[in-house]
């Protein structure tokens, strides 16, 4: 049997070889805490030269690989394999370059997402796509599922973002998709690795367009008596023809999550609030803002509440984008999910969400990307009572199905991952699903890279919940 730790250390230093216990423990889940897998050793490379070493070992020797940023994948897409390799890839923090002019920058895998704003604010550009993590997240975790966030109702998801890419395929090799303007013509190379998991290869190096920061804002906070109030009038901000920014929904648990977490405020006696954001010139915004304030007087607001400067604008989306790990001070545990409806049935999806809520006996806090239909239902729960993590499964999976049976995605930003790889059939066709793979044996010929993720019959990792017990006791391996 191979000695994994000490062939690695030939590659890069030993001290960057990571195979005790206290680091497997870091590395052994992802943002879905529920399931945990030991892998055999953690690497931690700095250089591409050394990914690109590293992965060509594991190729040359079956050893599969997953390819991790900061772990905040919340479908476990980044879960280890048992009999496998982590590769840590946020070293690879170089900004290679920045085009100020050109409205693009050249970056590694490993940037963390609102750092590269940070670093062209100054030119008064910005990096579009903003996840709820985007303090922590990565650039190459972004491509890898397709990150959206708050603003991706106007600006897209993360593949509207990408010009080109670098790509070590899981084979080893090494290969250039897109193109210097994002203009290529022939196959969409970068179309086919934004999204795809992992499970293709590592985007080591990704051009990304950069925007103009919006001459002007106008943030409102609408309160509302009922969540499906609040589901009505963004499909009515939506029929008017208006293209918010943003547009996000929370309710009353998620209301209480942010405000206990970070101190928001919001309207007493509401039940949700509707957030919407416009932006763009000022003669734009002022003459949208007419408009928006006429659609919300229409949609029974109870109160709306309108940022008077950048410091209370700033509190409001603080308080949104924290739900996320708020929630954890309501709840031990909870699974979110992504999936996506038509507009038109968001209302009609709310009622039926909280309806098995209640029949199923579990909270659930929802806050979602109200204007493009992609829910983030919060299902609590506590991991250390027998049943309750089977239980809440279950009200995740009836959930996800809901969104299909409406004629929506089962994701919409957090991918598919271990977490519902048994709903891909229910959105692809058997055809369909055998172009995915072999697609992916055409650039990993071994199925290396992040094995057992997204394909309903590919070979799940050896899970375990939190190392308390394995799932297959639970059954829940069964329906993965």
């Amino acid at each position: 049997m191979i000695d994994v730790p000490s062939q690695l250390a030939q590659i890069v230093h030993p001290s960057r070889i990571l195979s005790d216990p206290s680091a497997q423990a870091a590395f052994q889940s992802d943002g879905l805490t529920a399931f945990a897998v030991k892998p055999l050793a953690i690497v931690v490379p700095q250089t591409q030269a050394e990914v690109i070493d590293v992965v060509r070992w594991c190729n040359e020797n079956s050893i599969p690989f997953v390819a991790r940023g900061s772990g905040t994948s919340l479908s476990g897409g980044s879960l280890p394999c048992a009999d496998g390799v982590v590769i840590s890839l946020n070293r690879l923090n170089r900004i290679i370059e920045i085009d100020i002019p050109g409205r693009a920058a050249i970056v590694e895998c490993g940037v963390i997402n609102n750092k590269l704003t940070s670093a062209v604010e100054h030119a008064k550009l910005y990096y579009a796509p903003d996840p709820s993590s985007q303090q922590v997240c990565t650039i190459g975790g972004n491509v890898a599922f397709n990150s959206g966030g708050a603003h991706c109702l106007k600006y897209g998801m993360t593949s509207n973002h990408i010009l080109s890419m670098k790509v070590l395929l899981g084979d080893g090799t090494i290969v250039h998709v897109g193109s210097e303007d994002g203009e290529g013509v022939g196959p969409d190379g970068v179309g086919l690795i934004v999204g795809s998991e992992g499970l293709l290869g590592i985007a080591l190096e990704i051009k990304v367009r950069l925007l103009p920061k919006p001459e002007s804002y106008h943030t409102v906070l609408a309160g509302y008596k009922t969540l499906q109030d609040a589901g009505r009038a963004v499909a009515k901000i939506i029929a008017s023809g208006l293209l918010p920014a943003a547009m996000e929904i929370m309710d009353r648990l998620s209301m209480q999550a942010a405000s206990a977490a970070v101190g928001a405020h919001y309207p007493e006696n509401v039940e949700a609030v509707l957030i919407v954001e416009l932006d763009g010139s000022v003669e734009n915004v002022t003459a949208e803002r007419r408009q928006l304030d006429e659609l919300l007087a229409q949609s029974q607001a109870t109160e709306v509440l309108t940022a008077a400067s950048a410091e209370e604008r700033a509190k409001i989306w603080k308080g949104r984008k924290s739900v996320f790990s708020a929630v954890g001070r309501l709840s031990p545990d909870f699974i979110v999910q992504d999936g996506v409806v038509p507009r038109g049935k968001l209302g009609f999806a709310l009622e039926n969400i909280q309806r098995m809520s209640e029949e199923a006996g579990i909270k659930v806090a929802n806050v979602f990307h109200a204007g493009d239909g992609n829910l983030h239902p919060l299902i609590m729960f506590d991991g250390r009572k027998p049943g309750e993590l089977h239980r809440a499964e279950e009200l995740a999976a009836r959930i996800v199905q809901l969104c299909v049976d409406l004629g929506g995605s089962i994701t919409g930003e957090h991918g598919v991952g271990m977490e519902k790889r048994q709903f891909l059939p229910s959105m692809f066709s058997p055809d369909s699903i055998d172009c995915m793979k072999r697609l992916r044996i055409a650039c990993d010929p071994l199925e290396i890279a992040n094995r057992g993720k997204m394909f309903p019959d590919a070979e799940a990792p050896a899970l375990t919940f939190q190392g308390l017990h394995p799932l297959e006791k639970s059954g829940i391996a069964s329906r993965m």
